[in-house]
């Protein structure tokens, strides 16, 4: 639905992600298609349906590793963390501990972070990027990479 702009953030910030809660915009990107195509379907048993990939171009310093142990020990997180049920914390009105971890590592000067995907069917080598800061200055840039302008221009190219 967003596929008309990108760089928005805007579907995140609706309805809250992983690691960020509802009104605070994130760009969640994989880093490879296969990791990809495993978000977008979320385990889900239907028959795929009609999706637009997009690739980026990412320049961005302060990421933090949590697919590294030893940033996850010196941040004192762990995977039980990382791979709460979010979802489900979120509707009980319980603040799971990733929306915390994003919180705590936005304040100590993080722009993003890569982590492993635990949509279902991912493994431990499928890595996504979500950056919570993306634009506004020359260490933090991400450009689409749409060179024949295939990409949709406004919300009117989907039916709602």
């Amino acid at each position: 639905m967003w596929a008309y702009s990108p760089l928005s953030g805007e579907g995140a910030k609706k309805h809250g992600g992983r690691f960020n809660r509802p009104g605070s915009a994130a760009l969640y990107t994989s880093l490879d298609i296969t990791t990809a195509w495993m978000e977008a379907q979320q385990g889900f048993p239907f028959k795929s349906q009609p999706m637009t990939l997009v690739a980026y171009r990412v320049d961005c310093g302060e990421i933090a590793d949590l697919t590294d142990p030893q940033t996850l020990a010196m941040l004192n997180y762990t995977q039980e963390n990382l791979a709460c049920a979010w979802e489900e914390m979120a509707w009980q009105k319980r603040q799971p501990p990733t929306w915390a971890i994003a919180d705590q590592l936005q304040a100590q000067g993080f722009v993003g972070i890569k982590v492993r995907s635990f949509a279902p069917g991912c493994a431990d080598n499928n890595h996504n990027l979500v950056l919570w800061r993306w634009a506004g200055d020359v260490s933090h840039t991400i450009q689409v990479i749409d060179d024949f302008d295939r990409l949709p221009k406004t919300m009117a190219s989907w039916r709602i």
